[in-house]
């Protein structure tokens, strides 16, 4: 499509007919507020105009945000590399408190996720992100000076309220600049932070534990107390940088801020109204592909958050000690960072979103089943590193994927918060699965997992794809036309992707 092109034509395909339709025309209204700043550049041009323009978005926005969710991550995962140094006892913990005490994290986290993306879109970024930062910081440093168990509920509840905005945030923030084809690969890069965190928890730990006593405090106390300071040190330093929307990004000219919203505007399939209005609600909730996504990412979160939580006593259960325990954890992570990076970048490339979910999962598939299968601690380390390479790619390909198929920025924001606020709900499950009596095989929490992987992640991206392929072919046969023919031009701007013009990604 031209970059001057004020209306949308979109081919149809009618038996062995083509027919032109010209969709709704608030896009043209939209584009004449963004005059076309290059409309006498040559194609190639263009393009270097372009890709300079998204470098520079991408070298403002993407590595920043990458190190902030490796903080976040780090922060709530961070209680498991804290067990290994004798937290429990220290806190009077027995029996399943520690299982509880990772619980009412998500119980938190989940009850507030949904309606956090209505919250960015109502404020500023920079005012967002800085508080979510500084807050988490603030919480995690004095959990290193809880007493109790009660203190200890208490610090992750409220953990868990302050970060439930952060990972819907990010995902919704990316999408308001980048096009369908390339919020794929940001999202895997800023999503691979949480598998570094993983890397740098490990280390973190195995270092700081050796502060054990410094100024009468534990080192389990000194793991929640210094990662607590660096969270809030991030935070403040979150305030000045360029967090910012782009029709206001002070890092761009005003040229390249035009070009930003047009670019957008041109890659929307349909037309849509980006007020609030209730409707946009209504579809998201009514809208069968955000009950398929909401159960994909079932099967991608309860997994994840099992693994970060407990793949230290996971690996402790293999006979290995503390530290050499802390210390093993890294490279499973360090791997699942590159392969979610290298898939992110196919997914873009392809628009294979099923496929790129389909594939990971079955290495993580193996990876579980050599863990159950096998009491040989190396099989079992292998197991890790498939299972952690299977994991965390499938986590921003799934939301990608969502983002790609939802038009319209309020439907999405809410389907977003729907997905992400569900699959972290089901972290309570991953809290309650690997038990103490089961040590060291836990089968409990393998079996389990592994269920998940098959029947929500692997199950559920095959479902959506293929109902995606069906109904893309009725589209292009004119199955749906009468649908479009029927609707008025203010249930059209509704409808979103729901309109027979819309081609979903698979």
């Amino acid at each position: 499509m031209s970059a001057a092109t004020s209306t949308s034509t979109v081919m149809v395909l009618g038996g062995d007919q083509e027919k032109n339709r010209t969709v709704d025309v608030e896009r043209s209204a939209a584009l004449e507020a963004f005059p076309d700043q290059d409309k006498d550049k040559t194609e190639e041009e263009r393009k270097k105009i372009d890709r300079a323009l998204i470098r520079k978005v991408d070298y403002w926005l993407v590595p920043w945000l990458a190190v902030l969710y490796c903080f976040c991550f780090i922060c709530r995962t961070n209680i498991g590399n804290a067990k290994l140094q004798g937290m429990e006892a220290a806190l009077g913990m027995s029996g399943i408190d520690y299982n509880i005490s990772l619980t009412i994290f998500f119980i938190a986290y989940a009850f507030f996720d949904p309606i956090t993306n209505a919250i960015l879109k109502k404020s500023s970024p920079r005012v967002f992100f800085t508080l979510i930062m500084v807050v988490s910081g603030v919480i995690v440093t004095l959990t290193g000076l809880c007493t109790n168990y009660s203190g200890m509920l208490a610090a992750r509840f409220f953990l868990g309220v302050a970060q439930s905005a952060f990972f819907p945030g990010v995902n919704y923030y990316l999408s308001c600049w980048y096009k369908a084809s390339e919020i794929g690969l940001r999202s895997a890069i800023f999503f691979a932070g949480a598998a570094l965190a993983g890397s740098f928890s490990g280390l973190l730990a195995f270092g700081i534990a050796k502060m054990d006593q410094v100024a009468g405090l534990a080192g389990w106390k000194w793991i929640f107390i210094l990662e607590g300071i660096a969270t809030f040190l991030a935070g403040v330093i979150c305030w000045f940088m360029p967090l910012d929307w782009p029709s206001t990004a002070h890092f761009l000219s005003a040229e390249d801020r035009i070009r930003v919203q047009r670019r957008l505007l041109l890659d929307k399939q349909s037309a849509v109204a980006e007020h609030f209005d209730k409707r946009y609600v209504y579809e998201a909730c009514k809208d069968w592909k955000t009950y398929g996504y909401m159960l994909i990412y079932t099967g991608c979160l309860m997994p994840l958050y099992a693994f970060a939580l407990f793949l230290p006593t996971i690996i402790q259960g293999m006979g290995k000690s503390g530290a050499t325990a802390q210390i093993m954890s890294v490279p499973p992570y360090a791997c699942a960072a590159v392969f979610t990076i290298i898939v992110g970048y196919i997914a873009d490339r392809t628009r294979w979103r099923g496929y790129c979910n389909i594939a990971p999962v079955l290495l993580a598939i193996a990876g579980f089943v050599i863990l159950i299968a096998t009491d040989d601690p190396n099989a079992q380390y292998a197991g890790t590193f498939l299972g952690a390479m299977g994991i965390y790619p499938t986590i921003p390909n799934s939301l990608s994927w969502v983002s790609n198929n939802t038009e319209g920025s309020l439907k999405r924001a809410i389907a977003l918060g729907m997905v992400i606020g569900f699959g972290n709900f089901n972290g309570a499950v991953s809290s309650n699965i690997y038990m103490t009596k089961e040590k060291p095989r836990y089968w409990t929490g393998h079996a389990t997992v592994l269920a998940y992987l098959v029947v929500c992640l692997l199950g559920g991206s095959i479902l959506v794809h293929f109902a995606l392929a069906a109904e893309n072919k009725k589209r292009k046969n004119g199955e749906r036309d009468a649908m479009f023919e029927k609707l008025s031009k203010d249930e059209l701007l509704i409808k979103g992707d729901k309109r027979p013009d819309f081609i979903y990604t698979l």
